[in-house]
């Protein structure tokens, strides 16, 4: 008798062992239908994996998460196949399901056309239609080399090499395809009934900028044509809404291939919209008991030996020198800290003197991958609004709270709180070697972050790995147009630097001892929280956030000085202000502005010029007719004090 308990929490009960599928049969013929795979005590699993134990079963299908890597991990064999098909001296690297959709990296002499990309996909649509079973067989470590040296697959040589012995080497076949893959898959490939390739992009082989160019194709599929149609006409919307091109269509920001990739330019709007959060930013840090440091973009090697990053992160930074040549080598700062640590050093601390609460806008540099790079989101240069905690084990609790307190007010302010997601990332105890400190203190660092977490009632995901190399962190996390997810803001829990650093203070018993850190950012990187904001209001920014708030606009040059007397007067009250004086028609002016998307337009003429007022045309309302101009700025002044 073998007793498997469900989701729900009944039992069934099975007299002999059975593969999940004919489970799943044996509960519901339409959940065997659209099963993709399963969950076996916690285990991800193919629908070919036999229960011969008592055990929990979820049966997994397309609206789970694990159930669409299933199908898309099929999805990415079924194109692997067509392009093997028409491409026969192609060789394969990897293939995985990714969070929309899947990809398959191939090495080929010349990179896919959109001519190509068409006739691949037309290949998908005639293997899906064959009906293909799916099946899976498992060889030894020797022929699973030799069936890959045979065939010339010598991507796939390398990854069976890097599988650790005594692990299992599977195979996935379907037709005259084969491929190397731990799976689970779908039974037959008449499952994917709706199928779209995206794109085809270069990418390196392992993401090694060191290795071969490999032209990656991307695409997505579906149990149902109607869901691929709905799925491309997102899309659609979400390429209108791309910070990238309304960024650059509004003048906020541009690139230029001759300063390099990964290097944005913010043109007057960008810059002026990140001096309006960096002021907002720094004078509530004030508020809030900050003091300022301006430190230097980059240092000595020495100095990132002692906090850990030139072992755990170098490949992220920029190096400036030879070591073999070069008596000091220096490198461009990827963060703050140790700066900041430097400057705690500087004079004796006392316990009286604690918490300490370091800010600074700061211009970091990180080496990212050419591949990697998207528009203002993930850049080489940008400015972080980075902060340090140096406190006793005592104020850590109220600390933490105070810094989330200010995150989620600045949240507020500029409309994120609710597009929001909290991740707890914790470290990788299977490899304690990406990591700095004791096993014994990580794991009582987490617990008592998570004590934290969970007063503060923070409804938040455990993330495995994703810690920093020194300690937990509160990851805020945020998704662009295109459904990749971002970290936008950390709080991190700091246990080890202080002490690598030798950062002490006097405590109340008159003994030295080790503060602890907090690393926090009030609104994480400038330049990401930028296109995040285009993104979410295409453009159209709230009032208090936009460059440019009040465009006057004279009716003919004959009213260009009644236009400047307002224009100076809205100037002089704060109000972002300017004046279009160009000798063309008032409808032309009018449709300018609005696809500039300026919150206000004020049209003035004889009848304003002789009353003393203003046309008003709000962007949202439209026309709301003549008003005294001080109504106006009463208006105005209010939404924009409350951050409306």
């Amino acid at each position: 008798m073998i007793e498997i308990t469900l989701k729900d929490g009944s039992k069934k009960e099975i007299y002999e062992s059975i593969t999940v599928l004919d489970f799943a049969k044996s509960i519901s013929e339409g959940l065997a239908r659209n099963a993709t795979c399963a969950e076996v005590d916690g285990e991800i699993v193919d629908l070919r994996h036999v229960i011969d134990k008592n055990c929990t079963v979820n049966i997994l299908t397309f609206n789970d998460n694990d159930g669409k890597k299933a199908f898309w991990h099929t999805s990415s064999h079924i194109l692997a196949q067509a392009v093997k098909r028409l491409f026969p001296s192609v060789k394969l690297a990897i293939g995985p399901s990714i969070e929309n959709g899947f990809y398959y990296d191939f090495d080929i002499e010349t990179p896919f056309s959109q001519d190509d990309l068409k006739n691949i996909e037309e290949e998908i649509k005639k293997i899906c239609k064959e009906g293909l079973e799916i099946e899976k067989f498992v060889l030894s470590r020797d022929e699973a080399i030799k069936l890959m040296e045979e065939r010339g697959e010598t991507y796939k040589v390398e990854l069976i090499n890097d599988i650790p012995y005594g692990c299992e080497i599977s195979f996935y076949k379907q037709g005259e395809f084969e491929d190397l893959c731990a799976g689970p898959h779908l039974f037959n490939t008449k499952n994917i009934k709706a199928i779209k390739l995206l794109s085809a992009t270069g990418a390196y082989w392992r993401g090694n900028e060191n290795n071969k160019m490999l032209t990656r194709v991307y695409g997505i599929s579906f149990p149902k044509a109607s869901m691929l149609n709905e799925y491309l006409e997102m899309l659609e919307e979400a390429k209108k809404r791309d910070h990238n091109k309304i960024g650059r269509e509004l003048e906020f920001f541009t690139t230029n291939e001759f300063i390099g990739q990964g290097l944005p330019l913010l043109m007057p709007k960008g810059a002026k919209l990140m001096q309006i959060l960096q002021r907002f930013v720094e004078d509530e840090e004030e508020k809030r008991g900050y003091v300022l440091t301006r430190t230097p973009t980059f240092a000595k090697s020495d100095l990132y030996r002692i906090s850990g990053h030139w072992d755990h992160y170098r490949d992220g930074m920029f190096i400036l020198g030879d070591e073999e040549k070069d008596s000091e080598v220096f490198a461009l700062r990827p963060m703050t800290c140790p700066f900041q640590f430097m400057i705690y050093k500087a004079t004796q601390k006392s316990y009286r003197d604690l918490p300490i609460r370091y800010g600074e806008t700061a211009i970091l540099s990180r080496n990212e991958a050419s591949g990697e790079m998207h528009g203002l989101i993930r850049v080489r240069q940008f400015t972080l609004s980075d902060g340090h905690i140096i406190c006793t084990p005592e104020q850590l609790e109220d600390e933490f709270k105070n810094s989330l307190d200010l995150v989620k007010y600045i949240m507020e302010c500029i409309g994120i709180n609710e597009d929001v997601t909290y991740r707890f990332s914790k470290w990788d105890k299977n490899n304690k070697e990406k990591y700095i400190g004791e096993e014994e203190l990580w794991e009582q660092t987490q617990s008592n972050m998570k004590q934290i977490l969970d007063k503060l009632e923070v409804n938040y995901v455990e993330a495995d790995g994703e810690a920093a190399f020194y300690g937990p962190k509160l990851d805020i996390q945020f998704k662009n147009v295109h459904g990749k997810e971002d970290t936008i803001i950390t709080i991190q829990i700091d246990f080890s630097l202080a002490e690598r650093f030798d950062m002490v203070y006097i405590d109340s018993d008159g003994k030295k001892k080790h503060p602890m850190i907090i690393h926090r950012s009030s609104i994480g990187c400038y330049e990401r929280t930028i296109a995040m904001l285009i993104e979410k209001y295409t453009g159209a920014l709230p009032v208090w956030l936009s460059p440019v708030q009040v465009r006057v606009l004279p009716i003919s040059d004959k009213f260009n000085n009644y236009g400047e007397k307002v224009t100076n007067e809205l100037k002089k009250l704060g109000i972002r202000a300017e004046c279009d004086y160009r000798y063309e028609k008032i409808g032309y002016k009018i449709r300018q502005g609005q696809l500039e998307k300026i919150p206000y337009l004020l049209i003035v003429g004889e009848k304003e010029e002789s009353n003393l007022e203003v046309s008003v045309r709000d962007r949202k309302d439209g026309d709301k007719g003549s008003m005294n101009l001080d109504l106006f700025i009463s208006l105005i002044t209010e939404k924009i004090q409350n951050k409306k």
